[in-house]
């Protein structure tokens, strides 16, 4: 465990996640072949070999590849909703307020496409999950609190 964990989280994982907001694969087969090369780095750990895929990751403290690209874009959205991105992004997506207390306070509303691939785009595939966030995670404005309370959120997640 000394040793396989932290080559793969130098050499292996950030092949794996390099850019991974702009080319986020669409194909179930596509996040399967990415997915393996995690499955296998963790299963080559003595300790944890004969435990299942979700075991393993339980046990290292990480994410599954998945969920890994879902936070990048939930990180990045805060990023753009708090204005990183203003002048090369401007109008991609419009924020709503509520006050409305089962909401999260910070609802994004959800762009309409006539084309599937469009669905697959950043600016569409971020905005249901971003609205699902309770509303302590994306009430906070520092990075580092939003990436602590997210990682607790994905952490209950099946």
């Amino acid at each position: 465990m000394e040793v396989i964990l932290p080559l793969y989280f130098a050499l292996l994982r950030p092949h794996l996640e390099d850019c991974i907001q702009l080319w986020s694969p669409q194909h179930k087969k596509d996040m399967d072949v990415l997915d393996w090369v995690q499955r296998r780095a963790t299963k080559m750990i003595r300790e944890l070999e004969y435990l299942s895929y979700e075991d393993r990751l339980r046990e290292l403290g990480l994410f599954s590849l998945e969920k890994r690209r879902l936070r990048g874009d939930l990180l990045a959205a805060l990023q753009y909703l708090n204005g990183a991105y203003r002048k090369d992004g401007e109008g991609l997506s419009t924020g709503v307020c509520s006050d409305r207390t089962t909401e999260n306070g910070s609802k994004v509303k959800e762009g309409k496409s006539r084309l599937d691939i469009r669905k697959k785009f950043f600016t569409m595939r971020v905005v249901r999950h971003w609205n699902r966030l309770p509303r302590e995670a994306v009430a906070v404005h520092s990075l580092a609190v939003f990436k602590a309370r997210l990682d607790g959120t994905l952490s209950n997640l099946v």
